[in-house]
């Protein structure tokens, strides 16, 4: 049984066999419901007065369920989900619009592998007449499932997770949408999509995507194999970009695909890439009117020489509710594909998607480049110039007061803003390798509006440049037309533009920056992260996200550890495992209220989940 700890913990989720989530009656007066000669044929059991209790309704969200409504018109629910002894309750209203979409009552939270007992108070209207009635369900889920193949024989845990710091009472509720990634399988191996390597059936880890409570409990997770499969190019790769929409379903995309479910795993949409591209990865951000900007690559690009290249993540579109692309950002045209200087800093261990601890600690040179380019070697690898992984961009968000688009670039260690017209507006990013045409455009670091002393790639005081970083996101609700707020995790690879004597001198920031986009400036307001040194860095992924509903900081610092010594391994962990750091933080604090860690477990990004968003309409 769970208790609240007082000290850290460990808890963990054991893998098991698949299945649906199974109704396990309670009650001996429990029945198979059947329709009239005419009706809905149902033989899942009934229990209570309204219908079937169907468990796993979309096959791809396990530990939920629908409670059907038997044929009447319910009005408004409330749904508990009753905790273990010291556990986190779950409980949320549900509107109209939600139960007549379900055909009854949706059921959100439960424990795997559990008799999860949950409370439902609703509201029925039957001849203009208003009834409440209030009952208790008894609902028995699957453990969460990994497919074999992908463990390679060996035992995995699924989520081992340790409390480093209670959740405080305002985040005690707070659940956490985990994207993260386990190895390949040979089942995925079979294949090359772009020529001479990458492409979504080389990035092609196994789903790892689950929401976590405050403490450490899995309460849904993504059974990915109804819309996933490793030998297919048009259904495989890295689930990436998960965010939660204003109408509280996930859209996210993988491979050659981008989808939209919702949390009982109601498909929305799911869809391939247009034609003329290929490679989604890293984000999938919505923009207004149901469009999204997806981070994707060119499939066919003819360059100066006469060349066709597929191009890597280096051109972001913007595609319509009817997935119509309806405007494209060609960044080779855009930016400088020639600015190698960030490239030849990078540890060549971490060239984010493609780690390679055998690498660690090495950098390209001016004249590897060079034969790169002589010899017209293209493919996902780290090189100047359209057909290679130049720019890296890891995330895009959307400003609507001036109708652009800001994108992180970590091979070039920028945030830039660009215009609908495509011109940069600004960027941000050490001044060094820029050339003119771009070099004007550069954000002038300031402290309460006086300019600050840089040289090169270092400045005085706190300020620093992000360095390799992911995710850029706009603070909305903090910003606007002339100052915004931009988040972003600075991973801090290549931090200065060099490599240290010593690995243990790396680490990352969660940081939060004030830009004024009239005069052009760019201060620090917050950071965190610089103080837990090396044991927090992450060499890749990671995130850092403002939530409005808590005025807070989420941070994930999503690879921490992967550069760990043996020593320093925890009984069961392999060398370059990582194991992620969640925390939130108030805003303006540096004391996290909540910080989680999982065990040996590759995080790529994770965000606070609404159920009113997702239940109450």
């Amino acid at each position: 049984m769970s208790k609240m700890p007082t000290s850290p913990i460990s808890r963990r989720t054991l893998c098991g066999l698949a299945g649906s989530a199974l109704f396990l009656s309670q009650f001996p007066r429990a029945a198979f419901a059947a329709g009239g000669p005419s009706g809905l044929k149902v033989d899942f059991p009934q229990q209570g007065e309204l219908g079937e209790v169907i468990g796993n309704p979309y096959d791809i969200a396990p530990l939920t369920a629908v409670i059907k409504n038997g044929g009447v018109v319910l009005t408004k629910a409330h749904v508990r989900v009753v905790p273990k002894k010291g556990g986190v309750e779950i409980a949320y209203d549900v509107g109209p619009t939600t139960l007549r979409t379900y055909g009854g009552i949706p059921v959100f939270g439960l424990y795997p592998e559990y008799l999860n007992t949950v409370e439902v108070t609703w509201t029925k209207r039957e001849g203009g007449k208003l009834t409440e009635k209030a009952e208790t369900y008894r609902i028995w889920t699957p453990p969460v499932y990994l497919d074999p193949a992908w463990t390679k024989g060996r035992p995995v845990k699924t989520f081992e997770t340790e409390i480093i710091k209670p959740a405080s009472k305002e985040f005690a509720d707070r659940l956490y949408l985990c994207n993260n990634l386990m190895g390949s399988s040979p089942k995925g191996k079979r294949a090359v999509w772009n020529n001479p390597s990458g492409g979504a059936l080389e990035w092609n880890s196994y789903p790892q995507n689950a929401i976590l409570d405050t403490q450490g409990e899995v309460r849904w997770f993504l059974q990915p194999q109804a819309i996933y499969d490793p030998r297919s190019i048009y259904r495989a790769g890295l689930m990436m970009g998960f965010h939660q929409n204003a109408d509280g379903a996930l859209s996210f995309g993988y491979g050659q695909t981008y989808a939209k479910y919702d949390l009982l795993g109601r498909e929305i949409f799911n869809r391939r890439l247009p034609e003329g591209y290929a490679d989604f990865s890293h984000a999938m951000a919505e923009g207004p009117n149901g469009h999204y900007f997806l981070r994707v690559s060119s499939a066919d690009l003819r360059r100066a020489d006469g060349t066709h290249v597929h191009t890597v993540r280096d051109v972001v579109i913007e595609v319509d509710a009817s997935g119509r692309v309806v405007d494209e950002w060609r960044l080779f045209e855009i930016l400088d594909p020639n600015r190698s200087i960030v490239l030849k800093a990078i540890d060549q261990g971490a060239v984010c998607l493609n780690v390679d601890l055998s690498k660690t600690g090495e950098t390209l040179s001016a004249e590897q480049l060079a034969k790169l380019e002589a010899k017209n070697a293209f493919g996902d690898i780290p090189g100047t110039g359209a057909g290679r992984n130049w720019a890296h961009v890891n995330s895009v968000d959307y400003d609507p007061t001036d109708d652009s688009i800001i994108i992180s670039s970590r091979h070039q260690s920028a945030i830039i803003k660009i215009g609908r017209d495509k011109k940069i507006k600004w960027i941000f990013s050490s001044p060094e390798g820029w050339r003119d045409g771009w070099k004007e455009k550069l954000l002038t670091p300031v402290k309460d509006g006086k300019p600050i002393a840089c040289h090169g790639s270092t400045c005085e005081g706190d300020f620093d440049y992000t360095w390799t970083q992911h995710t850029a996101f706009r603070i909305d609700e903090k910003s606007d037309k002339h100052v915004i707020y931009v988040t972003a995790f600075d991973n801090g690879d290549a931090r200065g533009m060099d490599q240290p004597a010593l690995a243990e001198m790396k680490y990352s920031r969660a940081v939060v920056y004030r830009i004024d986009q009239d005069k052009k400036t760019i201060e620090q307001v917050w950071e965190y992260g610089k103080e837990r040194g090396f044991p927090w860095y992450s060499p890749v992924t990671s995130l850092t996200k403002y939530c409005a509903d808590k005025d807070s900081i989420m941070v994930y610092s999503a690879t921490a550890g992967m550069g760990r010594r043996p020593s320093e391994l925890k009984p069961g962990e392999k060398a370059g495992s990582a194991s992620p750091f969640i925390e939130e933080f108030k805003w303006g604090e540096t004391e996290p209220a909540v910080e989680i860690q999982l065990i040996d477990s590759m995080g790529y990004q994770a965000m606070p989940v609404s159920l009113d968003k997702a239940f109450n309409q």
